[in-house]
Formats: C-alpha cells, structure tokens, sequence
C-alpha cells in the first residue's frame, strides 16, 4: 500500500479491485511475469492438430498463439482449454487450445492468470465493490468507519495500515491465507482480535511470525527441524486427534474451484513394468504416426518420454 498513501483504504480496496473482481496487485507479482525462455518459446511455431467433427480428418498446422483472450472450458475429458487468438488474426477467432499444449507454448502463467480472474469474479455475485460494502468490510476488520473512509492512508499508523493490508488481501473471500509477520505494529487488543480470527477461519493459513506467544497460541502442534533432525512438540491429546481426523478421511474424487467448477482428482500412478513401458511406447508411437488422438494419460506418457 505504500504506492497508494494519497487514496483512502476505501478508494484503494476500490481501485484494487475495480476491473471486474480482478486483483490488481497480485497480476504485477514477479512470478507472473514471463521469462526470457518463457517469451521465446511464445514466439515459436509449435505445430497444432485440428479434427474435422464431420470428416474425422486430422489436419496439422504451424501456429503462433499471441495471447490468451481470457475464455475457459472444459473438454469431454474434463480438462480444461483456453480461448486464444493467433499472430497475425485481426480478430478474436473463438479457438481454444489445451492447457497441456499452451504449457509447451510457454503460456502457463497466462492460464493461471486466467483462473485468478476467473475465481476473482466468482466473488463478485456475493459482494458487490460498493463503497458501502468496502466500508463494512474495513470495520469488519478493525478499522473504524472514520479512518477507512476519509482519511489518506498516509495520515494512518503503523497498525491501521496493517488492518487495511488485511482487508485488501480477504476481499475475494480466499481459501488459503499466506501471512508474513502479520503481528508487527498491532496493539494487544489487535493481536487478540487477529489470533480469534485465524482460529475460526475456515480455510488454511501459513504464516511467517517471530511472536512466539502468538504463534504458540494459534499452534498446537510445532514441527522443529534442527540438524536434520525433526523433533515434534505440542498437546499430545491434540496431536491424537489429528491423526484420527487424518485415517477418518476419505480420498478427494472430485474438487470445486471459486468458479464452480468441478474437476475429477486422479489417484496414483500405476508404476508400469519394463516390459508395459515398452508396449506403450509402441502403442503411441503408432497412434502419432497414423495422427489419432492420444488420450489423457497417453499424452502425459509421451510428454514424459520425449516422444512428442
């Protein structure tokens, strides 16, 4: 927030979140932005199968995908594919390709860019960005009316801006929070309202704190690694419960992103023998040269293997 001192929490949350539901900060962060190899790969014609529905006939063409229009769908395999527009289109052609070959293309960043934006608007239907609302949601988390509203944050203290951090980054309603010493600059009574807080969230938090009187309060349970040496501590009762929570679940099948949608959660690999490796290998090999379609774990195979 320190490149936004001159708005209001109110006017920042705002305009954090102005381009429908989108969170700004979180599209600048260095781990989205495209790397040298990333950008060439983008720039390399990468050869690209397209079936005729009526014919079945297999054509193969050379494309180079300039961007990712922001369209998401899932195919009859349940995976997902991407609405893209290739160099040299004057228009968006409504082609979407699959997330595995988009990743070959160097456009992996994009796609989780995609789904950011996707699960970011989600919220929106609950929770309209109204100054009303933004000033109940910086109340909710602390920071009076008053200063949430019409005070610059240049004009707050080191504990409100903390609070207005706080707000900013649960807006979207996350299911996982990652906090860094988020301790520093609050008084006692803030430090309790935020250990009550974490303790009824009910999504997951990690957090980085040097308090250890906060951190043991939140904690039960501390895993200390020292020399190579992983030495558990905490409340026994506690720890024994966990463990009966942990045998009591049953393996996730199926999982529902902030979007809605459902995805189907493989399980393990069958680890194949020499002798099955091989007759697969074969098996693809014959499918790539007659230009059928691989399956799901076909096409991981022969990612894995080189022979694609």
């Amino acid at each position: 927030i320190e490149n936004h001192l001159t708005k209001t929490p109110n006017e920042y949350i705002r305009w954090r979140y102005a381009n429908q539901g989108e969170d700004k900060e979180s599209l600048v962060k260095v781990t989205m932005q495209f790397t040298e190899e990333e950008e060439k790969l983008q720039k390399t014609p990468f050869e690209i199968s397209f079936t005729d529905e009526e014919t079945g006939k297999v054509t193969k063409v050379k494309k180079v995908v300039s961007e990712l229009i922001g369209g998401r769908k899932q195919n009859k395999s349940k995976e997902y594919e991407y609405e893209v527009k290739y160099a040299g289109s004057n228009s968006d052609s409504g082609d979407y390709l699959p997330a595995k070959t988009l990743k070959k293309m160097g456009w992996e960043k994009a796609m989780k860019a995609v789904d950011l934006k996707i699960a970011q608007r989600a919220g929106l239907y609950v929770r309209p960005l109204s100054t009303k609302n933004v000033e109940q949601h910086l109340e909710d988390c602390g920071l009076a009316r008053e200063f949430g509203t019409h005070y610059r944050m240049s004009a707050l203290s080191g504990g409100q801006k903390v609070k207005v951090v706080l707000a900013a980054a649960m807006w979207n309603q996350p299911h996982i929070l990652i906090l860094d010493e988020p301790t520093n600059y609050l008084d006692r009574e803030s430090l309790g309202a935020l250990a009550g807080a974490i303790e009824e969230f009910e999504g997951g938090v990690v957090m980085i704190t040097h308090n250890n009187e906060f951190c043991s309060k939140l904690c039960p349970e501390t895993w200390v690694m020292d020399a190579g040496h992983l030495e558990t501590k905490g409340d026994a009762d506690w720890m024994l419960k966990q463990d009966t929570k942990i045998e009591a679940q049953e393996q996730i099948t199926e999982m529902t992103d902030a979007a809605g949608n459902v995805t189907k959660v493989k399980g393990a690999k069958k680890q194949l023998s020499k002798k099955e490796e091989k007759q697969m290998i074969k098996k693809i090999k014959a499918k790539i040269k007659n230009g059928e379609n691989l399956d799901t774990e076909e096409e991981e195979f022969a990612v894995e293997k080189d022979l694609m």
